[in-house]
């Protein structure tokens, strides 16, 4: 399984107890999603390595507590602090003005006056508000994603139309 394939679901973050159980914190506002999983990819040395589930259960805080099948001690310890990852082809499609940020990338943006304002280069959805990284003429636009701002997702024709400030393009075209 190669990681351009695959989504990330969260971390495995420390041991839980004494009989080889971990707690995966999930990184998903639909935790429910995630009730029966049969397994999971972590990642080892840059590596997507699958892991099979016996039980899983419910913790607190969108965490989970997993038992694998067949891992031994070391295995377990080799895995503390990792990520894991699901392939992309689990996720639910999502239908009108919902989306995932990786399908969008390559997606032009335009504002309701259809004016222009890049391809979505990259999403940076670590801050406290995510926001599209657009190259626009070469230079790099930044926009806020902000669910009352998107107007129409045309998968089609990869746009996606926006209700955006202003002069807000202004801000990156004109030279300082």
């Amino acid at each position: 399984m190669r990681k351009e394939d695959c989504y990330l679901l969260g971390k495995i973050t420390r041991r839980h107890g004494f009989s080889g159980n971990v707690i995966l914190k999930l990184d998903t506002d639909q935790p429910e999603q995630y009730n029966k999983m049969e397994s999971i990819f972590i990642e080892i040395n840059g590596l997507l390595v699958p892991f099979f589930i016996e039980k899983q259960k419910w913790n607190k805080d969108n965490a989970l507590i997993l038992t694998f099948k067949n891992t031994s001690e070391a295995q377990i310890d080799q895995i503390i602090a990792k990520d894991v990852y699901l392939p992309l082809d689990t996720l639910p499609k999502l239908t009108g003005n919902n989306f995932y940020f990786h399908e969008v990338m390559g997606y032009e943006i335009l504002d309701l006056q259809g004016i222009s304002y890049g391809k979505i280069q990259s999403v940076n959805d670590r801050a406290a508000q995510p926001f599209f990284i657009l190259l626009h003429d070469e230079k790099e636009v930044v926009v806020p994603v902000i669910k009352s701002w998107i107007k129409e997702l045309r998968r089609d024709s990869k746009i996606l139309i926006m209700d955006l400030p202003e002069g807000l393009l202004n801000v990156y075209l004109e030279d300082n």
